[in-house]
C-alpha cells in the first residue's frame, strides 16, 4: 500500500500558487492532482487537511564525506538526516579522500549512493590542476552527472585550481555545467599577513573577506562569458558579488546562475561571539549588511537557488583553536524548517521557498521529472504540519551529532517525507529499507 497513496485536501504549493486539492501517487509517480479525486482501486488515504504538501527539496551542494572521511559523516547517515528535513535529492561534492577526480572514483561514489542513500543522489566530478584530460575525455560519459566542480579557493588536498591555463581549458572545452567555489587565494594569503595571529573565529571574515570572493567570482563570470560556458557559482556571500548577476531572464534561460546558502541568510559576523568555530565556514559568514543584500537579491531573483553546503565535522574538531578548526557546518536536516520560519515571520512566502529550494535546482541542473508537483513526475513529496519542533541532541541525525541551530524552535514540522512514492520519514523515524535513485538530466 505504501506506493499507492491518495492525499486528501492538502494545501498544495507548486509553481507560485497554493491550492486546496487531492494528489494521487502510484508506482512512484504523481498520477493525478485535482479536487475531490475518486480512485477506483484500493489506496492508502491520508487526510492532509490543514497541512502543506510541497515537492521534495533538492540540495545542490552537500559534503557527505565518503569515502575517506567517514568519522565525520557517511552518504548513508547524512541522507537519512536529509530526508528527515524534507530533502529528497542531493548533489554531493568531490572533495573526499580520495577526491572524485577520475571516472573510476566517481563511479565508486555512485555505487555507495545506490547501496546506502535513502534520498536521490548525484555526484560532482572534481577538477584539479592535473586532471584536465580526465575531465575532458569524460564529456560524453558525464551526461548523467550533475556537473563538474572547480575550487577556485582553498580546498581539501590538491583540488585548488589556481592555474589559469587549466581554468581556460576547462571553461573553453567542457560541455558541462561548471560549479565553482569562488575565493581568491592570493587575497586570502595577503590578509593572513595582516592578521598573523588570529585568536578566534571573528577574524574569519577579515581573512576570507568580501574582496576575495568578488575577485574570484568576477574571474569565473568573465571566463564563462568569454567561452559561453554554463556556470553556476556556489554560496554567494557578499553584497558586491550581486552586481555580477541579473534577473532579466527566466532561470531556465540563464547561462550564469548562482546559489545562496541558508547559513548566510541566517547568521552574520555578529554571531561569532556566541557561535565561534561552529559557524566557521568557507566562504565566511560576513558583516550584517551582506545578509541584508542577499535577502533583497533572493527576493528579486538575482539569487537563484537556496542550498546548504552541508559540511559536517566532529565536535572535537570544532573545539580546536580557530586556526586549526576546520571550516563547515551541518545543515541539511534543518534547512527547510529554517526557511519556513522566515515564512512564519513574513520575510518570504511559502511559494518563494518552494521555488528556490525545489523548482529552481531542478530547472538549473535540468533534472528530469523532479522538483515540481506535476502529473507524471516522481513522487518526491514533503507533508508539513504547523506544530513546534525544537532542535536538540535527541532528534539530530547527523553522524557528527551536533548543530549550530540546537535549542532553536521552529513553527513548522516535517510530518512525512516521500522519495519516489515511498515513505522514508514518518515524522519521528527514518524508514530506510528502500534506497533512493540516481538523478537523471534532460540535457
Amino acid at each position: 500500500m505504501r506506493n499507492n497513496i491518495l492525499f486528501k485536501n492538502a494545501r498544495i504549493v507548486n509553481e507560485g500558487k497554493t491550492i486546496i486539492a487531492d494528489l494521487w501517487v502510484k508506482d512512484g509517480l504523481i498520477q493525478k492532482i485535482g479536487e475531490n479525486l475518486s480512485v477506483t482501486e484500493q489506496v492508502q488515504e491520508i487526510d492532509a487537511t490543514g497541512k502543506w504538501l510541497i515537492p521534495g527539496v533538492i540540495d545542490d551542494q552537500v559534503h557527505f564525506r565518503e569515502p575517506g572521511l567517514t568519522h565525520k559523516a557517511t552518504i548513508g547517515s547524512e541522507s537519512r538526516a536529509a530526508v528527515a528535513g524534507g530533502v529528497t535529492s542531493f548533489m554531493e561534492m568531490p572533495n573526499t579522500n580520495p577526491p572524485a577526480t577520475t571516472q573510476d572514483l566517481l563511479e565508486q561514489k555512485y555505487t555507495i549512493g545506490a547501496n546506502t542513500s535513502v534520498a536521490n543522489y548525484s555526484f560532482f566530478m572534481g577538477v584539479a590542476n592535473n586532471n584536465v584530460e580526465e575531465v575532458l575525455k569524460a564529456n560524453e560519459k558525464l551526461h548523467n552527472v550533475c556537473g563538474i566542480k572547480i575550487f577556485m579557493g582553498s580546498s581539501t588536498g590538491d583540488m585548488l585550481v589556481d592555474n589559469f591555463v587549466t581554468l581556460n581549458t576547462i571553461f573553453s572545452e567542457t560541455g558541462h555545467l561548471i560549479a565553482t567555489h569562488c575565493e581568491d587565494e592570493r587575497i586570502i594569503a595577503a590578509n593572513k599577513e595582516l592578521y598573523p595571529n588570529p585568536t578566534d573565529a571573528s577574524f574569519h571574515p577579515l581573512i576570507r573577506d568580501a574582496e576575495a570572493c568578488f575577485s574570484s567570482s568576477f574571474t569565473a563570470v568573465q571566463l564563462a562569458k568569454k567561452y559561453d560556458t554554463r556556470l553556476h557559482i556556489l554560496h554567494i556571500t557578499t553584497a558586491r558579488e550581486l552586481q555580477l548577476f541579473s534577473n532579466m531572464l527566466p532561470l531556465k534561460d540563464k547561462r550564469i546562475t548562482n546559489e545562496v546558502c541558508v547559513h548566510h541568510l541566517h547568521f552574520t559576523a555578529d554571531d561569532y561571539a556566541t557561535q565561534g568555530n561552529l559557524i566557521k565556514c568557507n566562504p565566511a559568514i560576513k558583516a550584517p549588511e551582506n545578509r541584508t543584500a542577499l535577502w533583497e537579491a533572493l527576493l528579486d531573483d538575482r539569487l537563484d537557488i537556496i542550498a546548504t553546503d552541508h559540511a559536517p565535522h566532529t565536535w572535537e574538531e570544532k573545539q580546536q583553536p580557530y586556526a586549526q578548526a576546520p571550516a563547515g557546518l551541518p545543515l541539511v536536516q534543518h534547512s527547510l524548517q529554517l526557511m519556513l520560519q522566515y515564512v512564519q515571520e513574513g520575510k518570504i512566502s511559502m511559494e518563494k521557498v518552494v521555488e528556490k529550494m525545489c523548482h529552481a535546482p531542478a530547472d538549473c541542473f535540468r533534472i528530469a521529472k523532479r522538483g515540481y508537483l506535476k502529473e507524471g513526475y516522481a513522487a518526491d513529496l514533503v507533508l508539513l504540519g504547523q506544530k513546534p519542533y525544537t532542535v536538540d541532541k535527541s532528534n539530530i541525525l547527523y553522524h557528527c551529532a551536533w548543530s549550530p541551530l540546537e535549542g532553536k524552535t521552529f513553527d513548522y514540522s516535517i510530518d512525512q517525507t516521500y522519495v519516489n512514492g515511498n515513505l522514508v520519514f514518518d515524522g519521528v523515524k527514518v524508514i530506510d529499507n528502500i534506497m533512493g535513485e540516481r538523478l537523471t538530466f534532460d540535457r
